[in-house]
């Protein structure tokens, strides 16, 4: 067993709301400053930037997850995550299919770099990632589990685009929900008793390199989506566990 300190919910330059300084060596840099050795990328509903943080990361003893968060027509964010780029190329595809019909305003929103393993620019994407995609939250995670992926609820407990504050309840399709590092599991749960039986996970929401948490611990086998999962379920010998960063 091996105990992997993770990150499961970090933008890159490709997110508008990200900070330029976002690119893979500085995201590979300041994750292992922190002491972490697993991270998913996980940009505003596109998988663009995962294969040049995963490259980027090669030697350096990070582990690097393919993630997605989505945006529902619930208008839902969902941590989607993948052990490799075949799995979310296969999602992008499906998420591309159901996207809308806009282009990106980068006076106002902000920019969409897609970029290389040394964080060079390659190109601009045109659409806005921000915005819903004509998924259901029930069709999204029946799609990314046929993939073999998970589905996470983000900052559950934000107004903006949390489960609870949204739809006002946690449904048991979901394995596990993320609380933001604005809170803590017990007041997460007071706030919202409806999701006492949920185990929860805690993630920065990195926008930038400073914002690396850092909160969760998982002894598992392998940094895989299908070790997470035990680790939720707390199987086979497999733990997770929310660590006290005060």
């Amino acid at each position: 067993m091996f105990t992997y300190r993770a990150e499961l919910h970090v933008h890159t330059v490709l997110s508008p709301c990200a900070g330029v300084e976002m690119i893979p060596p500085v995201i590979v840099d300041a994750a292992l400053a922190k002491g972490i050795n697993l991270i998913a990328i996980t940009d505003h509903n596109s998988t663009a930037n995962v294969g040049s943080v995963m490259e980027a990361a090669k030697g350096t003893g990070l582990s690097v997850l393919a993630g997605m968060e989505l945006q529902t027509q619930e208008e839902v964010h969902l941590l989607c995550l993948f052990d490799g780029l075949e799995q979310a190329g296969a999602w992008q595809r499906s998420v591309d299919a159901r996207m809308a019909d806009l282009l990106n305003d980068e006076e106002h929103i902000g920019p969409q770099y897609i970029v290389d393993a040394t964080g060079e620019f390659i190109r601009s994407e045109p659409r806005m990632l921000i915005a819903n995609v004509d998924l259901s939250l029930e069709d999204a995670v029946a799609e990314v589990n046929a993939l073999g992926g998970l589905v996470i609820p983000a900052h559950v407990e934000r107004r903006a685009y949390g489960l609870l504050a949204t739809l006002g309840f946690a449904s048991p399709i979901f394995e596990a929900l993320e609380i933001s590092r604005h809170t803590t599991p017990a007041s997460a749960r007071k706030q919202y008793p409806q999701i006492a039986s949920f185990p929860l996970i805690q993630s920065g929401d990195v926008h930038f390199p400073e914002e690396f948490l850092g909160a969760m611990e998982f002894e598992i086998e392998a940094a895989t989506v299908a070790e997470i999962r035990k680790a939720i379920r707390g199987t086979d010998g497999r733990r997770m566990r929310i660590l006290s960063l005060k």
